[in-house]
């Protein structure tokens, strides 16, 4: 301010301080302001304001909504901008709350720093808690369609569709409709009866403990697959999620328990006779063959395992008529069986319904063997009949499938073979 003679002198501290900015190319002028009516030049609340810029530059503006107070006061906002060529303005702008100092728990100074073509970035509070798009914060993603899958038969190692093209619907327990599976014809009974002949030989001929490895790596891979068969359980049987996880870890167990059998079976069931006369006699015990199994339909995991397991574990090859109601575990453990060492054909597996396929199989002149536990027991009689054309063994046992397993479902399809031999030679 000029003095008496026309001399500027320095500021005093009741006078207005003045904001300087001081800018290369780009930057910006940094202006304070007073919201209150503005004083005259010279008074208290007068605030010139000095800019020094370079081309290009705008002016960053920070306001006070109340009326601003001298720097250094309680209700003095600094407002600061830092800008490069081509930003944008950046206001701070304070409520019509009184200014708080700067370090407090309400102070909140704005500083916007920019390069050529930034934007401002804004959070907004809404009363919905909304998300930048429009889409609210608590809403859930639309939920995602399960990809529905036709289940086919396994023949042979391979999983061909029915010769037939049919199928039906798997159902739960809800009645949603889980699957298809194909429902097997009679032409593809035969062929499963074909592979199943075809592959009995190798099976039969491997050895005892080689046959117990192959079925320890089934339980293996079903005891990594745990998770999905209880959830295939509580999905199509309406089991309880604890029951199914005990179905589950009961059908790996007695899997096990059968792999431990094929090299010991020959010392239970055979043995040397006592005979007259330089001889030896020996009873082997050997495998019947090809036998067609009716498997039960509940429990549709640990009934297969109950039926199957025993009649590969003695070196027969089998063809299954899985349960018709809940055939899904079964055809899942076709995809175990594919992937895990069993050669194939030794296991033969078959979606379809009962009634249409155990006549062909117990009639049929290339099976040696037929279990009926699935089929009802006032339809057995006929079935028996059947397999009378051929004198196929029979077998049919209602039990406890959570009971312990016992050597009876292995003795049931072995043959045994007496052999002489000459002592001393």
């Amino acid at each position: 301010m000029p003095d008496r003679n026309g001399a500027r002198r320095p500021a005093t501290a009741n006078e207005p301080a003045v904001a300087k900015s001081a800018g290369a190319k780009g930057t910006r002028r940094a202006t304070a302001e007073a919201a209150s009516p503005a004083g005259q030049p010279g008074s208290a609340q007068h605030v010139p304001a000095k800019s020094a810029g370079a081309k290009g530059t705008r002016r960053a503006t920070a306001e006070a909504a109340s009326a601003a107070g001298p720097p250094g006061s309680a209700r003095h906002v600094p407002a600061k901008s830092a800008g490069a060529k081509g930003t944008r303005q950046a206001t701070a702008e304070a409520a019509d709350s009184p200014v708080v100092r700067p370090g407090s728990a309400q102070h909140g100074p704005a500083k916007s720093a920019g390069a050529k073509g930034t934007r401002r970035a804004t959070a907004e509070a809404a009363s919905a808690g909304a998300r930048p798009g429009g889409v609210q914060s608590g809403s859930a993603p639309p939920e995602r369609l399960g990809v529905r899958k036709t289940y086919k038969l396994f023949i042979g190692g391979a999983f061909p569709r029915s010769e037939s093209g049919r199928s039906y619907p798997v159902t739960g327990a809800d009645g949603g409709l889980l699957a298809h599976a194909a429902r097997a014809s009679r032409k593809d009974a035969r062929d499963a009866v074909t592979a199943a002949r075809a592959a009995f030989g190798k099976w039969s001929g491997v050895t005892a403990y080689n046959r117990g490895q192959v079925l320890y790596r089934v339980a293996e891979l079903l005891e990594g697959r745990a998770g999905q068969f209880a959830d295939a359980s509580v999905t199509a049987e309406g089991l309880p999620a604890a029951t199914a996880r005990q179905e589950v870890a009961d059908a790996i167990d007695r899997w096990v328990w059968y792999a431990g059998w094929p090299d010991k079976i020959a010392q239970v069931a055979g043995g040397a006779n006592a005979v007259a006369g330089p001889y030896f006699n020996f009873s082997v015990p050997v495998p019947t063959g090809v036998v067609a199994i009716i498997a039960p339909g509940r429990p549709s995991l640990l009934g297969l395992v109950s039926v199957l397991a025993p009649v590969i574990a003695t070196g027969n090859t089998a063809v299954v008529v899985a349960s018709e109601a809940h055939p899904l575990p079964s055809v899942t453990l076709a995809e175990v069986l594919a992937t895990s060492d069993v050669p194939g054909g030794v296991v033969n597996i078959l979606t379809g319904f009962a009634a249409e396929l155990a006549p062909v199989l117990a009639g049929h002149l290339d099976v040696n063997a037929i279990d009926l536990t699935g089929v009802a027991a006032a339809a057995r009689g006929e079935l028996e009949r059947l397999a009378a054309g051929n004198v196929k063994r029979v077998f049919a046992a209602d039990e406890d499938w959570a009971a312990p397993a016992s050597p009876r479902r292995m003795l049931a399809f072995l043959e045994t073979k007496t052999v002489w031999h000459p002592v001393g030679i």
